[in-house]
């Protein structure tokens, strides 16, 4: 891939705002910069910091978007005009637009404004954006508009593929419209150089005998956190001695409903008195998270919407290598395993889930093996592949024009 060709990725969230769909923007970026592409990342300008340079690795940044309305085109045009990428790839999750519409047809504007430009969309998930109320049908054709639109499309995961219609074609080359992509670990398995398991496990109140059960990621609706609290409830009911280590902050800044969550989360912990069982590391380094991940005898996922390669926490679970137990997905993936590299319960159900938890915990053997299989899954999820398979679409796309 030539030096020339110039990316630009549009963002509604990135670092320092915390939120996964930034992370994986900035991960993105410095690696399609380490393979010879230029990378500019356009977002929102609220946030106190100035443009720069990403030097050697990261992109440059630009942080110019005031809102994400319809007044936000012309700026983007405006960008667009005065860097003049071959590509504009729209990193989509409806929140972190603020749920409004227009970034779902800003493809059909540009199409017109800035023809030469190839427009990508990576959906990061299928939530619909905020219109007005009782507007039904015209939210998820907003999400098909925005598919449409694109030149190409990014899906994570095979099941949103399926929901969107599949690979597609789009002219006379037979080229695929879609292209499935996944995502990477926003985390390395980097703890501390100095890091000791057994002096972790201690700094929360757990020895070896004590069951340390990680939860990693924000929380939301989604997450089924409740039915986690409400599972080892049940274990305290059994006599079991367990730690729960939740790992990063309560919310992203993306979606304010996460804070609401996380709060009702909280009362639910505070009703059944289990504060003393908690431990809640907050915002921390990369380094520290790790390690705390580490420290944990086993990950609890249980998204109440079922497991999926699209969630960034399962995918550092699987790159730490820990037993995890998650709930079985909607559509299955044929990656995930019961058994062999995740362990699946019921959605929705803190007696199944509670079960799961108590049995491996009583089998190291078990335990081991899902760790094992977790690793070999987490290798196949490397930023450079992922990057490398970002170019490949690039390259196909320019070459219609040549």
């Amino acid at each position: 891939m030539s030096d020339a060709l110039h990316v630009m990725m549009l963002t509604g969230e990135y670092p320092p705002a915390r939120g996964g769909v930034g992370d994986y923007t900035a991960l993105l970026s410095s690696h399609l910069r380490r393979q010879g592409a230029q990378v500019t990342v356009v977002t929102e300008g609220n946030q106190g910091l100035p443009d720069r340079d990403g030097g050697s690795d990261g992109p440059s940044v630009l942080r110019v978007m005031r809102d994400w309305g319809f007044a936000s085109w012309l700026r983007l045009a405006s960008t667009v005009d005065r860097c003049c990428p071959r590509i504009l790839q729209i990193q989509y999750q409806a929140a972190a637009y603020a749920m409004h519409p227009a970034v779902n047809l800003l493809p059909l504007y540009l199409r017109l404004r800035a023809p030469k430009v190839k427009l990508v969309t990576t959906f990061h998930d299928l939530r619909v954006p905020y219109l007005f109320p009782k507007a039904g049908p015209l939210r998820p054709a907003s999400l098909r508009a925005l598919d449409a639109l694109s030149h190409a499309t990014v899906v994570t995961n095979g099941a949103d593929l399926e929901e969107l219609g599949g690979l597609g074609e789009r002219g006379p080359e037979g080229v695929a419209k879609r292209w499935l992509i996944p995502i990477g670990s926003n985390l390395d398995c980097a703890p501390p150089a100095d890091f000791d398991r057994a002096r972790w496990r201690r700094q929360i109140g757990a020895d070896d005998d004590t069951l340390t059960v990680s939860y990693f990621g924000f929380m939301n609706d989604s997450k089924g956190v409740e039915f986690l609290v409400q599972a080892l409830g049940l274990l305290a009911g059994r006599g079991l001695r367990w730690r729960l280590l939740i790992v990063g902050g309560e919310a992203g800044e993306s979606d304010p409903t996460n804070r609401s969550y996380s709060q009702r989360i909280v009362r639910l912990i505070k009703s059944r008195r289990l504060e003393d069982r908690l431990y809640w590391t907050g915002f921390v380094t990369g380094e520290q998270v790790s390690a705390a991940l580490l420290s944990s005898d086993l990950c609890a996922l249980p998204f109440r919407d079922g497991v999926s390669l699209r969630r960034g926490s399962l995918l550092a679970a699987l790159v730490h290598g820990l037993p995890i137990v998650t709930t079985f997905p909607q559509h299955p993936d044929p990656s995930l395993v019961d058994g062999e590299n995740v362990t699946m319960v019921e959605r929705d159900s803190p007696s199944a889930l509670a079960d799961a938890i108590e049995r491996l915990w009583l089998d190291p053997a078990a335990r081991e093996r899902l760790a094992s299989g977790a690793r070999a899954l987490g290798r196949h999820f490397q930023w450079r592949d992922i990057a490398a398979r970002h170019l490949r679409m690039y390259e196909t796309l320019l070459e219609r024009d040549r």
